[in-house]
């Protein structure tokens, strides 16, 4: 045929191949492009595998922008594979930019927050189920005869649950099958927990609780956005005042979040739930069963679980119908992530909602400074609770001068403290000693040479675990055995420890009270989550007489036989620089005195302190919580501080110190001219070396109304890339400042 032969030009031109951004689970500063097989079917949310170099990986189909419009179609890569999963909504994919463009974090990390659970994406098997189909046997017995007439109501069980609601053993129903008694039938994987009745039991609430309820309810039935805080003190009911609002979301059909600061320590909280739903929330937390996760995942975005309580990485998983989010103990550090996407779970909860357009509740006894604001300013819809529920009433609070009453030698608890736990024993309550500090001992040195036990990958000094005979790093995990002789010097029973922890509380109580049953609480005991709660529960029952804990003991915890609250160092958390340090330290010490007197029992806390006139001490021994907010609002807005003001950390780490410094002065060069922005830094991070790696900081602090991600992007645009070994890490809105 010749070469313009019309014939040629009657033929049809092949079908282009469609391209699509993919978000791959990378810190890529955007999607990547890929062609859709002519068999498969996308859309925007779908979760696919694409390959990705060598590898196959998981992504997400994300919202068409032009991406790939500039590459031939040809030259790209095809998508592997399309799971049959609900694909991410409209509003979940403007959640996930928001976060990224508000932290200045690669979008494809923040989307990986929303697919932890790979093996979820595919629908769960059938279950394979038996259904009675004849019921005459050749040998009857009574066994058979009670499974019989069990099945005969026409229902299809599964062969462990006939076995176990018969009563009988599985050979009995083995055999009933072989002789041809059931049929094989295929049942939808049983759901996570039991759907939760809202209308299980009927509210307990009275006065302002049923007020504040009333006002919570009201909000979820207009079902736009808004944002409540419930301010009340412990003990005060607020958790049942929710739970009303729970309930009303449930009665129109949404899905419930709650989001908790411990969630794997809080069995109380779940069995509270299920007193008043008739079932258990899901969970969702880091210490799940990863096939429990699975069916979490997957069954929140089918829809078939409605509510989940859950740490901070609950906020990310893609609900179908969410139309209410509880954050209780808004104020907790433990909101904050600090690991690749930096964020806060408070108000990142607060801006889903918002973009849902549906409500969300702050819960705290000690609100943090930004929602008191947010509350003061009208953001914010401001409820307050401010008496305990039922007939229990605040400790008695007293604060104790060790300047006066100092301890014994060697000692760390004041002679007033030890009557105080005295008397508790006599009456058969239960005493809680509080010291935010794990271990034995802070610090370990030699008393001939005077050398100081340090980490070698770490800016900090080793902590002694006498419990467990070693010395460990609180940072990177380090540890050692503990040595009998110094490294140094080489004397040996010439160590001393420093300071105490728990641990060392723990030797000094049973030293005092040897028939007490004591306890110690630490984020480290051994036996990890599962033996916390089984120690916490046994605290609730009353099997111990002293408990001495960290901060997770302060977390919401329901201990009935409480009735002596001690603070064995009420200025550890003064003794820094951080802005938030006051707030920290009141937030701490009021919820660790609200343990106290739950039920109605008197109740006393002792707070050692050498700083008794401090504000913070002042504000707790007298109640007067509006005093203290009003002055730390005060000096926050005279210092422009958050909420009045915004800060920013940058964070520079690389393996040698000049590497660090010098990329953190080549950024601050870079920062361009902005009214009302200021750079500090570069300055060594107070923790200057961790895991080996040393880190530099920039601090950036703005005006309110400052773009403060635009000037953030600019700098790092105009500066240095990163090579070789530094990395830089932005922290928008910083919490911590270690």
């Amino acid at each position: 045929m010749k070469k313009d032969s019309p014939a040629l030009f009657d033929l049809p031109e092949p079908a282009r191949p469609r391209a699509v951004p993919v978000l791959v689970p990378m810190p890529a500063p955007g999607p990547y492009s890929y062609t859709v097989p002519a068999d498969a079917h996308v859309v925007p949310g779908s979760i696919v595998v694409v390959p990705l170099g060598p590898r196959k990986v998981i992504g997400v189909v994300w919202d068409e922008r032009g991406e790939g419009g500039s590459v031939d179609p040809k030259k790209l890569r095809p998508i592997d594979h399309v799971f049959d999963c609900p694909p991410l909504s409209d509003y979940m994919r403007a959640f996930l930019d928001w976060v990224a463009t508000y932290t200045i974090a690669p979008p494809g990390l923040v989307a990986r927050m929303a697919l932890r659970a790979p093996t979820a994406f595919d629908p769960e098997p059938m279950v394979e189920g038996l259904r009675l189909q004849r019921s005459e046997l050749e040998r009857m017995t009574p066994a058979r005869a009670r499974v019989i007439e069990l099945a005969s109501d026409g229902f299809a069980w599964t062969r462990m649950g006939l076995v176990h609601a018969a009563g009988v053993s599985a050979s009995v129903v083995d055999g009933m099958i072989a002789q041809g008694a059931f049929e094989t039938v295929f049942l939808p994987p049983p759901p996570v927990v039991a759907p939760p009745d809202p209308d299980y039991v009927a509210d307990r609430l009275e006065g302002v609780q049923k007020d504040a309820a009333r006002v919570l309810v009201k909000s979820v039935d207009k079902g736009n956005f808004s944002v409540s805080l419930i301010d009340g003190v412990t003990g005060s009911g607020k958790t049942e005042v929710y739970f009303e609002a729970v309930a009303e979301a449930l009665r129109r059909g949404k899905q419930v979040l709650i989001l908790l600061p411990e969630i794997a320590l809080t069995a109380s909280f779940l069995e509270r739930f299920q007193d008043r739903f008739g079932s258990k929330p899901a969970e969702w937390h880091s210490e799940l069963a990863p096939r429990t996760r699975e069916k979490v995942w997957r069954q929140v975005v089918t829809g078939e679980v409605r509510v989940v309580a859950g740490a901070r990485s609950a906020l990310f998983l893609p609900f179908a119908e969410l139309g209410l989010i509880i954050v209780d103990e808004e104020h907790d550090p433990a909101y904050k992530q600090e690991d690749r996407v930096f964020y806060n779970a408070r108000d990142m909860a607060v801006v889903r909602a918002r973009i849902g357009d549906f409500p969300a509740v702050l819960v705290s006894a000690t609100p943090s400074v930004e929602s008191q604001v947010n509350a003061m300013q009208g953001r914010y819809q401001a409820i307050h609770l401010p008496t305990r529920f039922g007939d229990a009433a605040m400790p008695d609070l007293r604060l104790v001068d060790m300047r006066r009453h100092a301890p014994a030698k060697g000692g760390f608890l004041s002679p007033l403290m030890l009557r105080g736990i005295d008397a508790t024993l006599k009456k058969g309550q239960q005493s809680l000693l509080f010291l935010n500090r794990r271990g034995y001992a802070p610090l370990t040195l030699c008393r001939v040479c005077g050398h100081r036990f340090q980490c070698p990958q770490c800016s900090s000094w080793l902590v002694e675990h006498r419990f467990r005979g070693v010395i460990q790093c609180h940072q990177c995990g380090y540890q050692e055995k503990t040595p009998e002789a110094c490294p140094e010097c080489g004397t040996l029973d010439h160590l001393v420890a420093c300071g105490p922890g728990v641990e060392r509380i723990a030797e000094e109580v049973v030293s005092h009270f040897p028939d007490a049953r004591t306890i110690v609480l630490s984020s480290d005991i051994a036996g990890g989550v599962k033996r916390l709660r089984l120690e916490l529960d046994a605290i609730a029952k009353g099997e111990a007489d002293i408990v001495i804990g960290t901060q997770l003991v302060a977390k919401g915890h329901n201990f009935p036989l409480m009735t002596l609250v001690g603070i064995v160092d009420a200025d550890l958390g003064l003794a820094n620089g951080d802005p938030r340090a006051a707030e920290r330290t009141f937030q701490l010490l009021h919820q660790v005195t609200g343990r106290a007197g739950r039920t109605g029992l008197k109740s006393h806390g002792l707070i050692q302190t050498y700083q008794p006139g401090h504000p913070v001490m002042q504000a707790i021994v007298s109640g007067d919580a509006e005093a203290f907010y009003d002055r730390e609002i005060g000096e926050r807005e005279r210092a422009n501080l958050p909420p009045f003001g915004r800060l920013a950390s940058v964070i520079i780490s690389a393996d040698d110190r000049h590497s660090a410094e010098g990329h953190g002065r080549a950024l601050r060069n870079a920062a361009p001219q902005a009214p009302g922005i200021t750079v500090l830094g570069p300055a060594e991070a107070p923790l200057a070396l961790v895991r080996g790696r040393y880190r530099f900081r920039l601090l950036v602090h703005g005006q309110r109304t400052s773009d403060m991600q635009g000037f953030l992007k600019a700098m790092l645009a105009a500066g240095p890339k990163e090579r070789g070994s530094i990395h830089v890490q932005v922290d928008i809105d910083p919490q911590s400042f270690l």
